[in-house]
């Protein structure tokens, strides 16, 4: 039996959840897109770091609408029509919470199967599950929206802010927060919201040893990427620079590869229980055991045979140990160097970090907020290190399995050495140390400086090539690609030379005296290799920018000596696309075939004098026709081509042509603004040398102990203030909660000893007394100092 449906308007289902459109939907370039329209600049005075934007990583673009308080999703495509085209769907999905957002959103996060988004602000934070259900009076789609933490940062009677949110690159449920109280969290928001499953309360400072405000000032963290136990680690970058790493960090569930988790076991096994090193032996142990208790698959005798793709971590954890906090991590002894150069090469304060994976690298990233971008890469591998006899608090459930745990991390007692790089492997690996930096490079972005706070700067890596970084600041974007990396380019077998980093603006937000800072921005790519960015400014304006990804970390090769076979080799390799050098060397050379002696005086129609000629007229076809055919071919078949490359060159021609001609216009221009420049040079050289004139200029200079003083005082300007407000604000907090507490006490302790009142009343009497008799010596003293006063003036005025 066979049934016939005609889909019509009429028959499609107009439930909230169907997913046929009721509309048509056109697609617009995404700069052009309707929601996208420029507005007045109404948070133009709010110049906080925002980044309102995010990308599922597929088809669809989300933006927080600061205005409406609503979430936009629009569907885009990549690469359509053209391969450098990015469209975008309108109409477009507005998605609301369905608990109203009091809190000012600075920035928007989304999870790693595209099914929750987080909303950070100063004073709240939130989770928006984005499959909600449609609202009849506006078609909008109200989502699910939940609050994470709420009684730990965002409580009245508590003033702890969160510095930093982010998902956790192998869970879509677990989000790590670092808060001004230095101690890091992971929530899992498929158990518990409130209360986090993981605390870390961070102590980069040693007892008895005192340190700077700005060491124990955090500000910003980063999970560690797919590469040995960078998987199992977290980065916690402090205010002056230092740069801690705990290890092992793992969510409860989370999912891991197999050769991954296996081959970190199977090198703790090969470099760890094998050193003749006690030490590296026990470190090495405890790394194992908490590896199968995590991952019970690893112990089960059969690893070789195993087809498992995944892994799911266990909740474990040391009951006699907890981690230790690895740092600050120094950089590589070279021989000359100093390890505490780094405080005269960038200014200000550290304000962003960035920690991303290049083949075999792992490279940090530090921002400053004098404008600068600390580049370094590990120099070793990360190994995992406990504090033994140090236990950690573990919640447990009614069945003896673990739900939460917390734990003070606090430094190594030992001293830290200083690594070299001609050390052998067995003085590093499985000591305890913290892995070395290897310094790459120091980027200015040349910023225009700044005298109070300095610059926010927000850091991004390309999705497509993990070589750029994208830096965001208040004067616009910069691209940043790194050209060398020491194990990638060791691994390679080429001798690469050390290149400096590229820095290239691609974006200014700063015109004339107008400045529309970015509140959104996002780096995409497609599987074709190309590769966009896409911001939205303040007023609201969206741009477009396709990046070129090929051919950028080719190494350009020029030799000086050898210009000629240089330019030879380059000709040789450019002939054959325009003509082949068999036609260039033309007909090959006919050997005339050997013949007797009376060869001339044989007739023509003879048999052997046309045989002879016979083969004449062979070879003269087998040389000369064929080669005149080829030529024929060729020129015919590269005609095209030829005159497309011709009409390329008189293009080029023409245009630098009308360069030139402008060049001669201004070049009258040019001459008069180079006679007022000397003029003004010379009358800025008079006034210098007035200046140097006068009594101020002679001033005797600072001592080498004033300038390392004022060094110091520069550095940590802003830093000290703002550790110091935060501790009296956690210490007023605190004491509120404890008057309010004591008021309480003493109201019970007075109920039960109503009784004995008459001894507060004795112990007031005698407290009145007390008063009395110090008034008395108190105005007594007075009038001593008064009447000393006196007498010096008097003697002063007899000299």
């Amino acid at each position: 039996m066979r049934f016939n449906f005609e889909l019509t308007e009429s028959n499609v289902d107009s439930s909230p959840r169907s997913l046929t459109p009721k509309e048509d939907v056109q697609w617009v370039p995404l700069k052009s897109h309707p929601l996208f329209t420029s507005v007045a600049d109404a948070d133009a005075a709010a110049r906080a770091p925002r980044n309102l934007l995010a990308w599922d990583g597929c088809s669809r673009l989300y933006y927080w609408d600061s205005s409406k308080h609503c979430l936009h999703r629009v569907s885009i495509r990549l690469g359509e029509p053209e391969p450098t085209s990015v469209l975008a769907a309108t109409p477009w999905r507005v998605l609301l919470a369905d608990v109203q957002i009091d809190f000012v959103v600075n920035k928007i996060s989304i999870n790693r199967n595209g099914s929750a988004l987080l909303l950070a602000g100063s004073d709240g934070l939130c989770v928006m599950y984005l499959y909600g259900r449609t609202s009849d009076k506006d078609k909008a789609i109200v989502c699910r929206t939940v609050s994470v933490g709420s009684q730990i940062y965002f409580n009245e009677s508590n003033l702890i802010r969160t510095l930093q949110v982010a998902w956790h690159p192998y869970s879509d449920t677990h989000l790590g927060i670092l808060s001004s109280d230095s101690v890091f969290r992971l929530f899992d928001l498929s158990s518990d919201l409130l209360r986090p499953e993981q605390e870390y309360y961070l102590q980069p400072v040693e007892p008895g040893r005192p340190r700077h405000a700005a060491s124990i000032c955090p500000v910003d963290f980063s999970f560690g990427g797919d590469h040995l136990w960078d998987r199992f680690s977290v980065f916690t970058l402090f205010s002056d620079g230092s740069v801690y790493i705990l290890c092992p960090i793992v969510p409860f569930g989370s999912v891991h590869k197999w050769e991954s988790v296996l081959e970190i076991y199977r090198d703790a096994h090969t470099f760890g229980l094998k050193s003749a090193n006690q030490t590296a032996v026990s470190n090495s142990n405890l790394a194992i055991s908490w590896l199968e208790a995590t991952f019970p698959e690893l112990d089960n005798g059969a690893m070789e045979g195993e087809n498992l793709l995944a892994l799911k971590a266990r909740p474990y954890v040391l009951f006699d140990a907890s981690l230790c906090l690895q740092g600050p991590l120094q950089r590589v002894h070279g021989g000359e160097e100093d390890l505490d150069v780094r405080g005269v090469e960038c200014e200000g304060r550290a304000v962003s970090f960035l920690y991303n994976v290049i083949s075999k690298d792992s490279i940090l990233v530090i921002a400053w907020s004098g404008g600068q971008l600390q580049i370094d890469a590990l120099a070793d591998e990360i190994q995992p290190v406990w504090t033994i006899d140090n236990p950690p608090r573990v919640r447990v459930d009614s069945h003896d399995r673990i739900c939460a745990l917390a734990m003070i991390c606090e430094l190594t007692s030992s001293e830290i050495p200083v690594v070299k790089l001609d050390q052998p492997l067995d003085h590093t690996v499985w000591l305890s140390h913290p892995p070395p930096l290897l310094r790459l490079a120091i980027v200015d972005l040349a910023l225009p400086r700044k005298t109070e706070s300095g610059y926010n700067i927000m850091m991004f890596s390309d999705p497509l090539m993990p070589e750029r970084i994208y830096s965001v600041h208040d004067g616009g974007i910069d691209s940043i690609l790194l050209h060398f990396l020491p194990f990638t380019s060791q691994s390679s077998g080429k001798e690469e030379t050390v290149r400096a980093p590229s820095v290239h603006p691609v974006l200014s937000t700063c015109q004339a005296d107008k400045s529309s800072p970015l509140c959104g921005f996002e780096a995409l790519s497609d599987s074709f290799g190309y590769s966009w960015i896409i911001g939205v400014t303040s007023m609201q304006e969206c741009f477009v920018l396709e990046m070129k990804t090929w051919n950028l970390l080719l190494p350009i090769h020029v030799d000086v000596e050898k210009k000629s076979p240089i330019s030879e080799e380059w000709k040789e390799g450019e002939t054959p696309y325009i003509i082949s050098k068999e036609l260039l060397s033309g007909p090959k050379v006919v050997l005339v075939p050997q013949a007797s002696s009376n060869l001339r005086s044989v007739a023509a129609d003879s048999i052997e004098g046309r045989s002879s000629l016979h083969q004449y007229f062979k070879l003269f076809h087998e040389n000369y026709v064929e080669y005149a055919h080829k030529v024929f071919f060729e020129l015919k078949h590269h005609g095209p081509h030829l005159k497309r490359i011709i009409d390329d060159q008189h293009a080029r021609l023409s245009e630098a042509q009308e360069k030139l001609l402008k060049v001669e216009e201004k070049q009258s221009g040019l001459g008069e603004r180079i006679d007022r420049a000397i003029q003004v040079h010379n009358l800025l050289e008079q006034r210098l040398e007035r200046l140097r004139n006068l009594p101020g200029a002679h001033k005797k200079p600072l001592s080498r102990a004033e300038r390392e003083f004022k060094s110091e005082l520069d550095h940590f300007t802003g830093v000290e203030l703002d550790a110091l407000r935060t501790s009296i604000d956690t210490l007023k907090s605190r004491l509120r909660r404890h008057t309010q507490s004591s008021k309480a006490d003493v109201l019970n302790q007075q109920r039960q000893l109503s009784g004995k009142n008459y001894v507060q009343d004795v112990q007031i009497s005698q407290l009145k007394t007390s008063l009395a008799k110090l008034s008395l010596v108190n105005s007594e003293n007075s009038k001593k100092v008064k009447l000393v006063e006196s007498v010096l003036k008097g003697q002063e005025s007899s000299r």
